[in-house]
């Protein structure tokens, strides 16, 4: 009677929930509050808070809230902010090889493709090398969403040939203002948020930023009517996710693991969103008027052409002559499966969907 008892009594004791207090993360992004990519952002948050079952709580952050958008980089290696989400190439001006991480030479590869290479064919020790050893930086970076080339942007005027974009002061980022400057045209970088008051003033002629949903966001609609697809300017980003080194180290493993996971996780959710959205915010583009045009074969061409000039430049840098070589190698060999194998999508396309594309 007294076992059953006590075994009754075990039966009957409540349980109890040891309550553990989050972890909380300050992470702030390079983009504007009402940007596309700070629904991005929050899709990695919400993957990482839900696969810690609540142990990691993400703060998430507009540009400005803390330090500007192209500031983030800095603010996360002096443990001001936790985190970023943001792009390589805001960060450019500390070293151009930052830009190989994003919008770099364009081999041949799409996005997905330089993914890849970041995460199986060398890219990963490599940008280690760069902001650990070579700038000593307190940071880890993880790499996730192959975004869509970015169009060449907005213009007051149909580009028809490439003489068209000569002296035209022009808005880029990164190594694409290089390349741009090399056909002749004047940049200034500068963040999202500040493109539109830019053209609004006459800073700046014509500009990019990265995609449809963005752009009508933004208002770039209102300050320009042709909108050029296609380009090799910046044909191949991804989002670079920073972590303060020490605040990093000093979670537990699984935690460093769902935040480094997550970004492959968010990776083919971005990818997604991305292609529903910029594609549908494109049609609204259309429907308001503004004239949707594909960039001109002599403009790509002299795009390339621009990237052969500047890439033995680059080359004399030790550093950035083996990422390049190590992202050759990668590509010659990949991209020659990815193009012998896939089939003509765009024959297909005109079959369903006949008098639609205007290659």
């Amino acid at each position: 009677m007294v076992a059953a008892g006590a075994a009754a009594g075990a039966v009957a004791a409540p349980a109890v929930v040891s309550a553990q207090t989050p972890v909380v993360i300050k992470m702030q992004t390079s983009w504007p509050a009402s940007d596309i990519w700070m629904d991005f952002a929050r899709e990695y948050v919400d993957r990482v808070q839900k696969m810690s079952g609540g142990r990691l709580k993400v703060d998430l952050l507009p540009a400005g809230a803390v330090v500007g958008a192209f500031q983030v980089l800095d603010a996360v290696n002096d443990g001001v902010i936790d985190a970023a989400h943001t792009v390589p190439v805001y960060w450019y001006g500390k070293h151009k090889a930052a830009s190989l991480f994003g919008t770099g030479p364009v081999w041949g590869g799409s996005a997905a493709t330089m993914l890849a290479w970041f995460h199986v064919g060398g890219g990963k020790e490599l940008y280690a090398e760069l902001t650990q050893e070579i700038l000593k930086l307190n940071v880890y970076g993880f790499y996730g969403f192959p975004m869509p080339a970015q169009p060449f942007g907005w213009f007051k005027r149909p580009v028809e040939k490439a003489a068209d974009v000569r002296g035209l002061k022009y808005r880029t980022v990164g190594l694409a203002a290089d390349l741009l400057q090399q056909m002749g045209m004047s940049v200034a970088q500068l963040p999202g948020g500040e493109i539109v008051p830019a053209m609004e003033r006459g800073v700046i002629d014509a500009f990019e930023f990265n995609n449809p949903s963005s752009d009508l966001r933004f208002g770039a609609q209102d300050v320009a009517k042709n909108y050029m697809l296609s380009s090799y300017h910046q044909a191949s980003e991804s989002f670079e996710f920073l972590f303060n080194k020490d605040f990093f180290d000093d979670l537990d493993d699984d935690l460093k693991a769902i935040l480094e996971y997550g970004v492959e996780a968010a990776s083919t959710s971005n990818y997604a969103s991305a292609l529903d959205n910029y594609s549908s915010d494109l049609r609204k583009l259309q429907d308001g008027g503004v004239n949707v045009l594909r960039t001109p074969q002599d403009v790509l061409d002299a795009q390339l052409a621009a990237w052969d000039k500047i890439i033995p430049t680059l080359e004399q840098d030790d550093y950035m002559r083996r990422v390049m070589e190590s992202q050759r190698q990668f590509v010659e060999r990949v991209v020659f499966y990815e193009l012998m194998n896939a089939p003509d999508y765009a024959l297909a396309y005109e079959h369903y969907f006949p008098g639609k594309l205007k290659l």
